[in-house]
């Protein structure tokens, strides 16, 4: 049985790939079978999965043979049912689940990667929050250390735990620019909301990614 873990953000654009590749190589790193998967991926232009997409990028992340891309990939850069509606597809909840399950099969630890925030629509009838709850996960969430994001944080923290999904942490993602906040926000969501929080910086550097997320990766393997 894998240590299942969702990756979910307060908002679009606040890392979660990022993170999501660095806790896959901090895994990968400490010699566990590690998989990491993006269930559905928009803005997909290519007919051949492109380096830069996510799937690909948490695949080089874990080095797992498979899958090489997200599971369902489609063009427009919406939410994901906007974007099968687009594409004259219909997404299939149970299938996308069943297809998850089968990618992590024989792993130690799963990484599942949300897209856009909590309540954005998986299908239309579910969101990442429903995902969850099918893989009996622990759910990681990642937000922005901005102005803001306490109050976001704290509301998205407050869905979880009314859905009965356990909050494995915060991870605060540093902003491309810093404001008044910077660096006070991950103390206060903690005093808030005693839950553990880490705060990281942005980096492109992929061993300097999974340093700062190693703490993160032992939380998921020992929650």
């Amino acid at each position: 049985m894998s240590h299942v873990v969702v990756v979910v953000g307060t908002d679009t654009g606040v890392g979660k790939t990022w993170v999501t590749a660095g806790l896959a190589k901090a895994a990968a790193t400490r010699g566990m079978r590690v998989v990491a998967v993006k269930p559905i991926e928009t803005g997909c232009t290519t007919a051949t999965p492109a380096d830069e997409e996510d799937g690909p990028t948490l695949a080089r992340a874990s080095a797992q043979s498979a899958p090489r891309a997200a599971l369902v990939r489609l063009p427009a850069p919406v939410a994901p049912p906007e974007a099968a509606d687009r594409a004259g597809l219909t997404l299939d909840f149970p299938k996308v689940i069943e297809e998850i399950r089968a990618a992590i099969a024989g792993s130690e630890v799963a990484f599942v990667e949300g897209a856009g925030g909590l309540l954005s629509p998986f299908t239309w009838e579910t969101t990442i929050a429903d995902v969850a709850r099918e893989l009996g996960a622990l759910v990681l969430l990642v937000a922005s250390d901005r102005l803001g994001t306490v109050s976001q944080t704290r509301l998205v923290i407050e869905a979880l735990t009314a859905r009965h999904l356990p909050v494995l942490g915060v991870v605060l993602t540093a902003p491309a620019e810093a404001d008044a906040s910077t660096g006070s926000n991950g103390k206060a969501i903690a005093r808030l909301t005693s839950v553990r929080v880490v705060e990281v910086p942005r980096t492109n550097d992929e061993d300097e990614r999974a340093s700062a997320l190693r703490d993160v990766a032992d939380w998921a393997l020992t929650p």
